[in-house]
């Protein structure tokens, strides 16, 4: 078989050729799911443990029960054991996915859940900055609503799509998703920052963005580098186009830096010092 050819179902391995979900799980009915998203450099896998604290956590928001190999280990032995059936030994792109396994219409018969890994290879094993900067415009048509769901990976990501298609209208490279008050939130699929001096903000986790496992590492990173952060308030669109620069995080791609955002142009400078330092402590790489 061709290399990458395996999923994982139910701590059980099948062929992608052969694996196929019925038409009518609650996860294509009617988005009751969840999903993390990982990066695995070898059979390392980056930052796990915050990533299945994030989900056991949405898990616990939206009522599922969780299992035993969630709490016991095995579900990243039984990740990496995928890794190895798939021959990814460098960069890779994990999707995990849970959704609730249960008969019902809105009201699902019980809470159990299946869940279901996918494999991807990277171009690049470990972080790379891209050379050329982003584009940015806001997006003004559909506003993110604030809820105990806001903070979520769920598999509801229309707002995301949308988005996309806007970014995609405009020939931009990402868009700045705006949340119910107005406020800039985050963007299609990352956290959102911007530096001033010697201080790094990213608007709040109350602002609605979801809760990034990257921008948990460099919110980390930034007080080691001796920055001041600033994470517990709203960022305003004039604070953006008065930032020195301004970049976004994902757990795929480390750190974006933005070029421009409308008419504003922005430098990366001290975005280049927090992308060596996040190699530092994720792959032991030193520049």
């Amino acid at each position: 078989m061709a290399v990458n050819s395996f999923v994982l179902f139910n701590q059980k391995y099948y062929y992608k050729t052969e694996f196929s979900l019925n038409y009518n799980n609650r996860s294509f009915y009617y988005g009751d799911a969840l999903f993390e998203t990982m990066h695995a450099n070898g059979t390392e896998i980056q930052f796990f443990d915050d990533h299945l604290i994030r989900l056991k956590y949405g898990m616990q928001v939206l009522k599922m029960n969780i299992p035993e190999n969630f709490e016991d280990g095995m579900l990243k032995k039984e990740i990496i054991k995928l890794l190895h059936k798939n021959k990814l030994f460098q960069g890779v792109r994990i999707r995990l996915s849970v959704f609730r396994d249960a008969e019902g219409k809105y009201t699902p018969a019980h809470n159990n859940i299946s869940y279901l890994v996918e494999t991807s290879h990277l171009e690049y094993p470990y972080y790379q900055l891209n050379q050329k900067g982003f584009t940015l415009e806001t997006f003004k048509d559909i506003y993110k609503p604030l809820n105990i769901f806001s903070n979520l990976k769920t598999s509801n990501s229309l707002v995301f799509i949308m988005a996309g298609i806007f970014a995609k209208e405009k020939n931009v490279d990402d868009c700045i998703i705006l949340n119910e008050n107005g406020h800039p939130t985050e963007t299609i699929s990352s956290n959102l920052f911007c530096i001033k001096d010697q201080t790094i903000s990213t608007p709040s986790l109350n602002e609605g963005p979801v809760a990034g496992i990257m921008r948990k590492q460099i919110l980390r990173i930034s007080n080691s580098l001796g920055f001041k952060v600033n994470y517990k308030s709203t960022i305003s669109k004039q604070e953006l186009l008065n930032a020195d620069e301004v970049f976004l995080t994902n757990t795929i791609n480390g750190i974006r830096w933005v070029l421009a955002y409308e008419d504003k142009r922005f430098f990366n400078q001290k975005v280049k010092l927090l992308i060596n330092k996040l190699n530092e402590i994720s792959f032991g790489i030193s520049s």
